[in-house]
């Protein structure tokens, strides 16, 4: 017993501090859909909430600074055709976000400095490929413009956002439902978990499964996985009698747990947030009131419970902010946006210190908004660690950086927003039908490909 009293950590202290009732933004009606997702993206400039809307699937884009009541007409981005079940910033580009919908699409938005005036309907990019629901959108973590999405139809599409086309499509190797995706910290890796109750590790230019776990939690109820290092992982499941649970693996040998700890019986999917600057994990549950937090080490138990922050609210889902967004004056390690049924509530995760000095052991250098890695070098096999910018003088969100996009997608619109003459609507359509023509055939050699791969694999 006296281990677990003595074990010091300059995070047992950590301190769950909502912001104030004027600092929440009020007013916003959260979506009521019932799959598992946040609902909710935030970075250092703006915050998008997905939110309930008729006749098709919108979220809610707003600048950090524009808290209190929301005005009933707020504009919104509303370009699918069914409800929108999951959003993600990418971390290269403040004003880009990419969402996934009902609608089997997969959109990518850019947001203009200082938030919306109007609403918006028409995406940057539209990237269509899924036949089901898209209910996972991930950015990669240092590769430019590549993003993955995974749907109900058990595959997972990897896109380049810069010529709007899938350059990867992992096809076959889930037999059911995907639960959650997740890159490590270098983006050579994803790791699944799947309702057929294995959790794989893939290297997805290959589309090799590195390692398989199964039944990594007995319990029937979703699984959650993230990586916290590149040799482990973390669970969050159910056992068999329904009681929460988070385990951590390592990846060379998946017999066995290295800890295996019981929660509580709530029902709500655990999800983690891992900050490996700090190698706390945070488990906020849907459908909870709290968030756990717990140091991973590499001393057993290995994930040491620090502290809960509770509210009486549940939450209906969560937005973690990234590191170069938060407040390193008042030792804020962590920050996180709560929804509620009718509003967002900021909540800060601070470290007290008594001193007004940079705390360089909370803040060692952290992943900045640069990429590491162009498309074509990651996609050609190259792997890069994430650029690092230490936070000792705040982090200012630089001006608007374009998102590159090589296929110019936005001729097809122009004849929309000027007085055409017949002669340019014939040369519009002309357009239309070549770039039409470019993707089929880019779609064809990609079918070509990949019946050659599965012809060799027969043979």
């Amino acid at each position: 017993m006296s281990r677990k009293v003595v074990r010091s950590s300059k995070f047992r202290h950590v301190f769950g501090q909502p912001v104030k009732a004027d600092q929440c933004y009020d007013d916003i009606r959260v979506s009521q859909n019932t799959w598992d997702s946040n609902f909710c993206a935030v970075n250092p400039k703006f915050l998008a909430i997905v939110v309930e809307a008729s006749g098709g699937g919108a979220f809610m884009v707003l600048p950090l600074s524009k808290t209190g009541r929301l005005d009933k007409s707020q504009p919104v981005v509303c370009g699918h055709t069914a409800p929108v079940l999951d959003v993600d910033w990418c971390p290269h580009n403040d004003n880009v976000i990419a969402s996934g919908s009902e609608d089997c699409s997969v959109m990518v938005w850019e947001i203009p400095d200082g938030g919306l005036t109007r609403s918006i309907t028409e995406p940057l990019v539209t990237l269509e490929g899924h036949t089901k629901r898209v209910g996972i959108i991930l950015w990669h973590p240092t590769a430019q413009n590549i993003l993955l999405s995974a749907g109900c139809d058990n595959v997972i599409f990897i896109w380049d956002v810069g010529c709007g086309q899938s350059v990867i499509c992992i096809d076959e190797t889930h037999t059911d439902i995907i639960y959650s995706v997740a890159w490590n910290r270098d983006g050579s890796l994803i790791s699944t978990s799947c309702k057929d109750k294995k959790i794989r590790i893939i290297e997805p230019r290959a589309g090799t499964i590195v390692a398989e776990l199964d039944k990594p939690h007995e319990g029937s109820r979703p699984v959650r996985v993230i990586f916290v290092s590149s040799d482990k992982i973390l669970t969050t499941g159910f056992s068999r009698m329904s009681e929460r649970q988070v385990a951590l693996w390592d990846m060379k040998s998946l017999d066995q747990p290295l800890t295996l700890q019981e929660i509580d019986t709530s029902s709500g999917v655990l999800i983690p947030f891992f900050d490996p600057d700090t190698n706390i994990v945070y488990l906020g549950g849907k459908g909870d009131s709290s968030i756990r937090y717990f140091e991973v080490t590499d001393e057993a138990p290995y994930v040491h419970y620090l502290s809960l922050y509770s509210s009486k609210d549940s939450q209906r889902g969560m937005g973690y902010m990234p590191k170069r967004g938060l407040e390193v004056s008042k030792c804020e390690i962590a920050r996180f946006y709560k929804l509620h049924e009718r509003k967002c509530e900021p909540i800060a995760m601070t470290v007290p210190r008594k001193s007004d000095l940079f705390q360089e052991d909370l803040y060692p250098d952290t992943v900045g908004p640069d990429p590491s890695l162009t498309a074509e070098e990651w996609l050609s096999g190259k792997n890069a660690e994430p650029l690092l910018i230490s936070l000792r003088d705040g982090y200012t969100p630089s001006k608007t950086r374009e998102l590159k996009v090589t296929k110019n997608i936005l001729n097809t619109r122009l004849p929309k927003r000027r007085q055409s003459t017949n002669e340019e609507t014939v040369d519009s359509t002309l357009e239309q039908l070549m770039e039409e023509i470019k993707q089929l055939k880019a779609t064809v050699a990609e079918q070509e490909k990949r019946i050659t791969k599965l012809e060799e694999k027969s043979s």
